[in-house]
């Protein structure tokens, strides 16, 4: 006789949240983690029911402003490489 598998309450809530902050669809979620679509529609219920699912979401930072955050990264590299290609090149003009 199969064994039932269970999962952890870290994993189903990772799965919930992949189908809702990705936007992938429970089949392609269920797919890729090897389960029935069906166990996540379940999973969410329950998280939803118990108020896991919004106190998480609640929590963890929204889209924008991690998109924010990385433009903002993303433009303060771009400074500090375009400073050291030019010290780079001065430096290789003192040597040279």
């Amino acid at each position: 006789m199969k064994k039932r598998r269970t999962f952890a309450r870290d994993y189903k809530l990772a799965a919930v949240k992949k189908v809702l902050e990705q936007g992938l669809s429970y089949s392609e979620v269920a797919r890729d983690l090897g389960i029935r679509d069906t166990l996540i529609h379940n999973w969410r219920k329950a998280l939803e029911a118990d108020g896991t699912l919004q106190a998480e979401i609640d929590q963890s930072p929204s889209v924008e402003a991690e998109l924010k955050r990385l433009r903002e990264e993303n433009r303060q590299l771009k400074m500090e490489r375009a400073i050291l290609k030019k010290a780079t090149a001065f430096f290789a003009k003192e040597n040279g």
